[in-house]
């Protein structure tokens, strides 16, 4: 399988760089597969799990949000927030859950549905760190 380089970089750290078989981004409108050769887009992401695939070997990372570039050098996310599924403190995590479910009082109109949203995607994925747990 022909491989690509990857970048993932978040305001802390470097996450990730090297060359894999293949990227799957949570895309803002749909999640979408990066291999050799893809085609040039820019697309948003949300808040979920990117999953990058070197060989049989399938690294999982939490994004919390940010931007998808994929051109002729490969494809390079900025994350607003970027962490391994090791890294995560899961307990904060789940504060940070219940933080969201507090303040949704506090929104209206498409103010609301955006909370709504962003709430939906933090338990998505918190329920994907438990099926993975489960594993």
């Amino acid at each position: 399988m022909a491989t690509f380089h990857f970048d993932l970089v978040s305001p802390e750290k470097l996450a990730f760089s090297g060359e894999v078989d293949q990227v799957d981004v949570p895309g803002i409108e749909g999640d979408f597969g990066v291999l050799a050769g893809h085609a040039p887009v820019v697309a948003v992401i949300r808040p979920g799990i990117l999953t990058v695939t070197i060989g049989n070997n399938h690294q999982k990372i939490i994004v919390l949000g940010g931007l998808a570039e994929v051109s002729e050098k490969g494809l390079t996310v900025l994350a607003d927030v970027a962490t391994s599924f090791e890294e995560l403190d899961r307990a904060q995590f789940a504060e940070t859950i219940s933080a969201m479910e507090a303040k949704l009082a506090e929104h209206e109109g498409s103010e609301l549905d955006h909370a709504i949203e962003r709430l939906d995607h933090f338990k998505s994925i918190q329920s994907q760190l438990h099926s993975t747990a489960m594993h």
